[in-house]
C-alpha cells in the first residue's frame, strides 16, 4: 500500500458539471490516459440546465475532436452543424457598412514583405478594393459557399480554415457517448457538499444530496458560472473586467431557420450591444449582449425579438455574466474549465476554444497527488496569459467602432490595458504586429479588424518606396480575379452539407 504521506500517482479524477465543458474534459482525458489505470467519473444533474448557447466555434475544434478520431462529417451529422468560414460584423463601423474577419491569411506576401503593406501602398494610390477580396476564406462566406481546403494549396492564396456551427446540446451529447464508450462513469446528482482536507485544504471528496461520498485524487471544476468547488469551496477569487467590456448579460433564443444558411457568423451591432446569429441545420440560434449600465433588459429583448430572422421557436432565456476570470484556474488539486474558470464574452466565439486549451495544458501538466506548485504556477500563467491577450482582441472590437450611441461612444474612449495600447501604437505607426505569448488569434485576425475598421498605419514599409503603381494594380487585380474564380467553382453552402452528410 502507499504511504499516504507522500506523493502517489493520481488514480481517481472526478469532474464536477457536464454540459460542453464537462463531456469535453471527459472525452479527452479519458482518451489520452486510456492506457493508465486511472478512474474518470463524472457528476451531473439532469434537472439543472446547461447554458447551452455556444454554438459558434474557431477551427481548433476541429483539431480536438480529429485527435479523438472523429472525422469533421460524422460530428456535423451528430450535432446538426453547419461551417463557419469566419464572422461578418454588421454596422459596428457605421450603419450599413460590413466585413468579414475569416479564419486564414490575406494575399501574397511577395519579397519578404507582408502583403497587406502591399495592399496599404495600392489603397495609397487610389485602389479601393477592401482587404477581405484578398481572402479566400473570407470570399467564400462572402458568397455563401463552402469547401475543404486544399490539403496542399499551390499558393498562400488557396489558404484558409474552417470551423462549426452547431447545437452544443448535441456536441455535449456526442462528447458523452464517446467519454462513456471509454469506460468514463457518469453519476445523475447534485452536489450537497464539498469536503476538504484538514491537513491542506485540498479538496477530498465531494457529498452528494442523497448522502453520497465520491472520493477523488483530482476534480475538475465544470460547473458553469457558479464555479462550485473553484470559486465556492476554495475560495479563488475573481478579477472583474468589466471595466473593459461593458457587455454583462444575454438574451439566447432559436428560431425557426430561413432560407439557405450562410457560412458564417453574423453579429450586428445594435444600441447597446451586439446581436448574434447563429445558422444550423434544422433552426437558427440567436442572441442579444447587451449592457446593463445602457439599456435595460426589457429594451435588449425587444431589440432581438424585433430583428430575429424567423419565428422564435423557444422561450428568451436569460444570462447574467461578470466579464473576467478567476485569480487561478488551478488551486490546490482541482482546475476549473469553462464557464467555471472565467467567461469574457460569445464575441469571437471564443469559450470552447479556452475549454480546448485548458484541456492540452492539464493533459501535457498532468500532476501526481502532490500537484506540484510548479506545474500549478505554469498551468495558472499560461491561462491567464490566454484569457488577458483573448480579452486584449475583444477590446479592440469596441475601441474601433464608429457609432455615435452612448454605449458605443463610452467603449470607443475607455482606457484600455497597455497591451492593446501597444500593439495599436505599433500598429498605427508602421503597419506592424506585436505577438505576445498565448496569442489564440494571429496577426492575420488583428489585421482583418484594423482594417475592417478603417484603422490604417500612418505609414508603410519603406521597402516599397518606389513601387511601379501601374504593376501593384495589376498584380493586386489579378490575385483579385483568382480568388473569385476560386469561389465560384466550389459548392454553395447548402450543397457542401449535402456533400458532408453524404460522406458521414
Amino acid at each position: 500500500m502507499a504511504n499516504p504521506g507522500l506523493p502517489h500517482p493520481i488514480r481517481n479524477v472526478v469532474i464536477v458539471g457536464g454540459g460542453t465543458a464537462g463531456w469535453m474534459a471527459a472525452a479527452a482525458l479519458a482518451h489520452h490516459f486510456r492506457n493508465a489505470p486511472i478512474r474518470f467519473t463524472l457528476i451531473e444533474s439532469s434537472e439543472i440546465g446547461t447554458v447551452g448557447v455556444g454554438e459558434a466555434t474557431i477551427p481548433t475544434i476541429r483539431r480536438f475532436y480529429a485527435a479523438l478520431g472523429m472525422s469533421d462529417a460524422d460530428v456535423m451529422k451528430a450535432c446538426s452543424a453547419t461551417a463557419k468560414l469566419g464572422i461578418r460584423f454588421n454596422d459596428w463601423l457605421r450603419p450599413g457598412h460590413s466585413f468579414v474577419h475569416p479564419f486564414g491569411r490575406f494575399g501574397q506576401d511577395l519579397n519578404g514583405v507582408e502583403f497587406h503593406q502591399y495592399w496599404l501602398a495600392a489603397r495609397a494610390a487610389g485602389d479601393t478594393a477592401p482587404l477581405g477580396d484578398y481572402s479566400l476564406g473570407a470570399m467564400l462566406a462572402q458568397e455563401g459557399h463552402a469547401t475543404l481546403p486544399a490539403p496542399n494549396p499551390p499558393s498562400q492564396l488557396s489558404i484558409f480554415d474552417w470551423a462549426l456551427h452547431f447545437d452544443a446540446a448535441l456536441f455535449a451529447q456526442h462528447m458523452r457517448r464517446f467519454a462513456e464508450g471509454l469506460g468514463v462513469t457518469r453519476i445523475d446528482a447534485r452536489i450537497g457538499d464539498v469536503a476538504l482536507r484538514g491537513e491542506d485544504g485540498f479538496i477530498d471528496a465531494v457529498i452528494l444530496d442523497d448522502g453520497r461520498r465520491i472520493d477523488g485524487d483530482f476534480f475538475i471544476d465544470c460547473s458553469g458560472f457558479r464555479s462550485l468547488l473553484l470559486g465556492e469551496a476554495l475560495g479563488v477569487g475573481y478579477q472583474d473586467w468589466s471595466h473593459w467590456l461593458f457587455c454583462d448579460g444575454a438574451w439566447a433564443v432559436q428560431s425557426e431557420r430561413v432560407g439557405d444558411p450562410p457560412s458564417c457568423t453574423a453579429v450586428t451591432a445594435r444600441t447597446a450591444g451586439w446581436q448574434w446569429r447563429i445558422p444550423l441545420r434544422h433552426r437558427e440560434g440567436n442572441g442579444i449582449v447587451f449592457s446593463s449600465r445602457f439599456q435595460s433588459e426589457r429594451e435588449a429583448l425587444d431589440e432581438l425579438l424585433a430583428n430575429l430572422p424567423g419565428s422564435p421557436t423557444t422561450e428568451p432565456r436569460r444570462l447574467r455574466f461578470t466579464p473576467g476570470r478567476r485569480d487561478a484556474a488551478w488551486s490546490k488539486n482541482c482546475v476549473a474549465l469553462g464557464l467555471a474558470s472565467g467567461f469574457l464574452e460569445p464575441l469571437e466565439s471564443t469559450s470552447i476554444a479556452l475549454i480546448e486549451t485548458g484541456i492540452e495544458r492539464l493533459k501535457q501538466l498532468f500532476p501526481d497527488s502532490s500537484c506540484n506548485t510548479a506545474l500549478l504556477d505554469e498551468y495558472n500563467e499560461q491561462t491567464a496569459e490566454e484569457m488577458e491577450r483573448v480579452r486584449d482582441f475583444l477590446i479592440l472590437h469596441y475601441a474601433l467602432n464608429g457609432r455615435s450611441e452612448p454605449f458605443w461612444k463610452a467603449c470607443g474612449s475607455l482606457d484600455m490595458p497597455f497591451s492593446v495600447n501597444k500593439k495599436l501604437k505599433l500598429w498605427r505607426t508602421r503597419g506592424a504586429f506585436l505577438r505576445y505569448r498565448w496569442e489564440m488569434f494571429s496577426p492575420a485576425s488583428w489585421l482583418a479588424i484594423y482594417a475592417g475598421f478603417d484603422c490604417l498605419p500612418a505609414s508603410i514599409d519603406p521597402a516599397l518606396t518606389g513601387t511601379n503603381t501601374a504593376q501593384l494594380t495589376r498584380s493586386l487585380h489579378a490575385m483579385r480575379q483568382s480568388i473569385r474564380a476560386a469561389v465560384t467553382d466550389t459548392p454553395t453552402h447548402a450543397e457542401f452539407l449535402e456533400i458532408m452528410e453524404a460522406t458521414a
